[in-house]
């Protein structure tokens, strides 16, 4: 296995989810992005619901609104 450096463009809000979600789980950013693209190429949930209430407390410190429903809408300004 070979991993490299990216550059990546994300919206504000939710890297900063990410980033403390990945802090709560003891682990780096780019480990958590590759479990949860790695889960999602085999169909299956990332998280648990313990998880998934951290997450919804992250999203609410950070003001993160957007939904899976905003994925692939999202404009540049």
């Amino acid at each position: 296995m070979q991993r490299t450096q990216t550059g990546l463009r994300i919206e504000r809000n939710t890297l900063k989810v990410l980033k403390g979600l990945a802090e709560y789980l003891d682990m780096s950013l780019g480990d958590l992005v590759e479990g949860i693209v790695l889960h999602a190429f085999e169909g299956k949930a990332p998280f648990g619901p313990e998880t998934l209430a951290k997450i919804g407390q992250l999203k609410e410190v950070y003001g993160l609104t957007l939904t899976a429903a905003d994925a692939h809408r999202l404009e540049e300004r």
